[in-house]
């Protein structure tokens, strides 16, 4: 008998010995679960919990303390086998995706078990949304679930670079990306407006880059300006702090640098990194900027390769992102230097410049024991209207093994970069980009979009790794209204990662989000699409 089977018969089997089965779900959980069975009845959690679990589970059974505290005032404790609450890991488990779970309520308590320690925290964060509070009584339907994600990619991206929000804001959405179960924050920390972390190596980084006069208003149309100084970033010790926060609540933290476009602070900060070595300031406008790095000097590569360094000794990603999107390639064509080097090597068009210099990268990263990540630009297909069709398709082949981003251009490109044999992230911008407004995106548009495009071969189907969500920060000087963009979509994003579309229903969502949006308004987030 198939492990997975012999789990759901088990669970039905307690389930009916505890009461008469129901078809309908008593909860809705979000993101939906992939299996739920139900019961006539309910377990009321005594004032004072017990919840057992072992060694290994330690930071699991701390962090259910904690939520059980804040969520609904309740004091549990840690206790032997004999408890309300019960972890426990068993490898004889057995899922279709990592980190799947089981949880099962009857009188005798809840007991969530996995085969591994972030399969035990979604069941918590499933846990934590069964429970109901009314007349200071605590209590949780009888359910047995069997659940797991549908996809091992389900990020939500945050950009410190163009506002930057700082530490105790990055907690407080690495918490709500835990409730949801999504798994990979996506730190964009440097762009043309903001360099966001410390290098040692470099501190003009942080002491010129991290700094700017004054900020465009209304995004890269507008044509007002917050005449303040703006900027910031984060120390070392900050981001180990991030990092530990992460890791606690399973959640993979990969940073993002920056080249050789979206480079204008660090240029400022180092002018000789730029092709034209000017002086520049840091940008106070939005949009695609001018300034690209002279990706033909030493000198350029040996300050990647040293920042890489400081990035790699903090960040234990195995995976580094290095942006490569928006390259203009004016610079470049008009630079004599830069074009003696294409003729000598002979490379024939600037696309192909960017590719060889993305492969050189990808071998640095290689070395240093990690993966490369960029956005689709770096394939060297055309997708910019700024660029010549002969200047930005390329000849070359990306370095293998290359996670790409798709976020701009046919979809029919997704066919092709999968058939090449590149693992994808489908972060399409008319379908996630978190920065645009509700009428561009309406919160149905997010619950409908698939990973998978309509029609990619099936067999084509495993190189699609999940999705990305993208909280891009030309317009999140205010807080609030960064909230509003983020929640409620965040949650639809959140259940296209985690639930078999069979499982989807976007009126039971619905139903189920006015729960998570009361949360929201109570922690003080603005809740947008009202």
């Amino acid at each position: 008998m198939k492990p997975l089977l012999k789990q759901l018969l088990a669970s039905t089997a307690l389930l009916l010995a505890m009461g008469t089965m129901q078809a309908a779900e008593p909860v809705r959980i979000i993101p939906a679960v992939q299996e739920m069975t139900t019961a006539d009845g309910a377990l009321t959690l005594p004032g004072t919990p017990t919840i057992a679990c072992p060694q290994e589970l330690e930071n699991e059974g701390n962090l259910l303390i904690q939520y059980l505290q804040a969520d609904f005032g309740i004091r549990a404790t840690k206790e032997g086998d004999d408890a309300t609450i019960s972890l426990r890991l068993d490898s004889g488990l057995s899922f279709p995706q990592e980190h799947g779970y089981t949880l099962d309520v009857s009188g005798k308590g809840v007991r969530i078990a996995a085969n591994d320690a972030t399969g035990i925290f979604y069941g918590i964060q499933t846990l934590r949304q069964l429970v109901t509070k009314a007349d200071e009584r605590c209590t949780l339907p009888y359910v047995a679930i069997n659940d797991y994600p549908a996809y091992r990619w389900r990020a939500f991206m945050h950009d410190d670079a163009r506002s930057f929000k700082g530490k105790d804001i990055v907690l407080g959405l690495l918490d709500e990306m835990a409730r949801l179960k999504l798994n990979v924050f996506h730190w964009h920390l440097t762009d043309d407006q903001g360099w966001r972390i410390q290098i040692d190596k470099y501190p003009r980084l942080t002491e010129v880059g991290a700094w700017r006069d004054s900020t465009q208003l209304g995004g890269y149309r507008g044509i007002t300006f917050d005449p303040h100084r703006h900027g910031g970033f984060y120390t070392k010790d900050d981001i180990r702090q991030v990092l530990d926060y992460a890791a606690a609540r399973h959640i993979l933290v990969i940073p993002e640098f920056e080249m050789p476009g979206h480079e204008s602070a660090a240029i400022a900060a180092y002018p000789w990194l730029g092709t034209t070595g000017k002086e520049i300031k840091v940008p106070c406008t939005f949009g695609v900027q001018y300034e690209v790095m002279d990706i033909t000097s030493p000198r350029v590569y040996k300050f990647i390769e040293d920042v890489l360094d400081e990035i790699i000794d903090l960040f234990p990603s195995p995976i580094i992102h290095i942006g490569g999107d928006e390259v203009k390639f004016d610079q470049w064509k008009a630079s004599p230097r830069v074009q003696a080097y294409m003729k000598e090597h002979g490379i024939t068009t600037p696309a192909d410049l960017q590719v060889l210099f993305t492969n050189d990268i990808s071998y640095i990263l290689s070395r240093k024991g990690r993966r490369m990540m960029g956005w689709n630009d770096i394939t060297g297909n055309k997708i910019h209207e700024y660029n010549d069709a002969d200047d930005a398709t390329a000849r070359q082949k990306l370095a293998e093994g290359t996670i790409v981003q798709f976020w701009k251009g046919d979809l029919d490109l997704i066919e092709k970069t999968a058939r090449q044999g590149y693992d994808i992230v489908n972060s399409y911008h008319y379908m996630t980009y978190l920065d645009y407004d509700y009428k561009q995106i309406p919160l149905r548009q997010a619950y409908d979009f698939s990973p998978i495009p309509e029609g990619l071969p099936k067999e084509l189907e495993p190189r699609i790794l999940g999705l990305g969500c993208q909280m891009w920060g030309e317009e999140t000087l205010s807080d609030e209204w960064m909230y509003s963009r983020i929640f409620p979509r965040i949650a639809a994003y959140a259940e296209v990662g985690w639930t078999l579309p069979a499982r989807k229903d976007y009126d039971s969502f619905l139903h189920s989000l006015e729960g998570l949006k009361n949360i929201w308004k109570k922690k003080g987030y603005q809740v947008g699409g009202e």
